[in-house]
């Protein structure tokens, strides 16, 4: 069975991500599931919005570790880089839907969305720097979002950032209720936009602020660097054999 599911309403299209026994964390095989996923959405002419979510409201909460710990992932991420970038790309609005955490990776899918609507208790965060680590993927769509100073002060401090605080930094854009009547009402609305008028409006604004061929390389690269380091292969193989958090080592 995948780890993405595919349940179609309409013109709306819901990809849920659903490993919750691994906290919807993803292996770059899931990463390319979800990637396939969005295109055949995309591909089919009566599909006007995708609302990605994940399995008991988390949205995800980034890599495998374990994957991570037996050397998978000398790519440097570049599998989820292009995955964000392509949700950018896509001629249907992407909305992120959350009633739960968006962890790392979570909040890279989130930033590259379209748009953002989560519940009063969903929470974001990027732990990265604790194991030794740097979002590298993830701060160009983040930065996009949030601007340079909010997504580098979630990076420095690695610390939780609420929906309200999340919708305050533009990384939210509507919160929601638990039974989801506002994410209803918006997909209700976007469904009447054109798929062209869509593609116009991402290509146009891709534009204004791009992300390139460039920005991937040196993300990929520098996130395959540091995840060479024994420091953080020490604190990654400690935490899936032992599950010590790195401040406990």
């Amino acid at each position: 069975m995948g780890a993405v599911l595919v349940q179609r309403d309409g013109p709306a299209t819901r990809l849920v991500i659903d490993r919750p026994e691994r906290d919807n964390s993803l292996t770059a095989a899931d990463v390319r599931e979800l990637a396939d996923r969005l295109e055949t959405a995309a591909a089919d002419p009566a599909t006007r919005v995708v609302v990605l979510a994940g399995a008991g409201g988390t949205l995800c909460t980034g890599m495998d570790l374990a994957e991570v710990a037996g050397g998978a992932d000398a790519g440097g991420g570049s599998g989820f880089f292009d995955l964000l970038r392509r949700i950018t790309e896509i001629d249907v609005t992407v909305v992120a839907a959350l009633d739960g955490r968006a962890v790392g990776g979570g909040v890279g899918l989130a930033a590259a969305c379209d748009l953002v609507v989560a519940t009063e208790r969903s929470a974001f965060s990027l732990p990265e720097a604790l194991w030794g680590l740097l979002p590298c993927n993830i701060l160009p769509f983040l930065i996009r979002r949030t601007g340079f100073q909010r997504a580098y002060a979630m990076t420095l401090s690695t610390a939780t950032m609420t929906a309200a605080e999340a919708r305050t930094a533009g990384l939210v854009d509507e919160l929601d209720t638990a039974q989801g009547r506002h994410l209803r009402r918006l997909v209700g609305r976007l469904a009447k936009v054109d798929r062209a008028t869509v593609g116009e409006a991402k290509a146009y604004c891709a534009t204004l602020s791009p992300i390139g061929a460039d920005t991937r390389e040196h993300a990929s690269a520098t996130f395959a660097r540091l995840l060479r380091t024994p420091a953080v292969h020490t604190r990654i193989d400690n935490y899936v054999r032992h599950q010590r958090m790195p401040w406990e080592q």
